[in-house]
């Protein structure tokens, strides 16, 4: 598909997907992925709306910088990106660290939101040894590039049950992941970190929420899949999926962002 550029406001030079018409979906990528985590949803979102689809900062085509990526400062170029495309409002939907990329925004800029949806994603911080983790990751790449982070994170992404059988997509997802800046590896691991708990961004946003899960996502677990319920909050589960839902259950996860974002737009339409 093809790519568009741009250079934001703060200097960075961004690649994105812009596809459709109608209302607009801003899609943000998990770690070490890019918009062509997408590709299997893009064309039945862009059926029926507008779907942006940036690469975030190191990663895929946009540019690096070195430092820590924390998520309000790739949530500002979230926004930045909206700006220039003058875009008021739009559904932001993020993909696990996009999530935490949409929680940032909407904790900064709710009135931007039509809707929020967290994709495999939570609104909880990292725990000591998440913490632990994530500063491993980034020694790790500072040490030997790339290749062997990718070679171990990506198939913890998908259900043990679709490695073999979605063998083409784990393949896609490695090479998205090898494309990846090492900078863009450590910034984003280290900004990861970081983040606070975000519930109370949840329980406060008067913006309809979408916390979508997969059954077996082994990367964000029952106990943190749904941080939040009651009304304007919709819950879906995913069947046979696991953090890579886009991916390993394409239909049913563009009919719940659609059902989403129509029942959004209806309860607007009400009011």
């Amino acid at each position: 598909m093809a790519r568009n550029r741009l250079t934001l406001k703060n200097g960075l030079e961004v690649s994105y997907l812009d596809e459709g018409q109608g209302v607009p979906l801003l899609l943000l990528h998990g770690y070490c992925g890019s918009a062509g985590y997408w590709d299997d949803v893009l064309p039945l979102l862009s059926a029926h709306a507008r779907v942006i689809a940036p690469d975030a900062r190191g990663h895929g085509e946009s540019a690096a910088t070195e430092g820590t990526y924390t998520m309000e400062q790739l949530a500002d170029d979230a926004a930045q990106l909206l700006d220039a495309l003058d875009i008021g409002q739009a559904f932001v939907l993020g993909h696990s660290m996009g999530g935490y990329t949409a929680l940032a925004l909407a904790e900064r800029a709710g009135d931007r939101l039509l809707g929020l949806g967290l994709l495999h994603s939570t609104t909880f911080p990292d725990d000591d040894n998440g913490k632990a983790n994530r500063e491993k990751v980034a020694a790790r790449i500072s040490r030997e590039g790339m290749q062997g982070h990718i070679r171990d994170l990506v198939p913890k992404l998908f259900a043990a049950d679709n490695l073999a059988p979605l063998q083409a997509q784990v393949e896609r997802a490695l090479t998205i992941g090898f494309g990846t800046s090492a900078e863009g590896g450590i910034g984003a691991a280290l900004g990861m970190k970081e983040r606070p708990d975000r519930r109370g961004v949840l329980e406060a946003l008067e913006s309809p929420i979408l916390l979508l899960a997969g059954e077996s996502d082994n990367v964000i677990g029952p106990d943190k899949r749904f941080p939040v319920d009651g009304p304007g909050v919709t819950l879906r589960l995913l069947e046979g999926a696991g953090h890579m839902g886009m991916m390993e259950q394409p239909t049913a996860f563009a009919e719940a962002i659609l059902a989403f974002v129509a029942e959004a737009k209806r309860g607007e339409a009400d009011v």
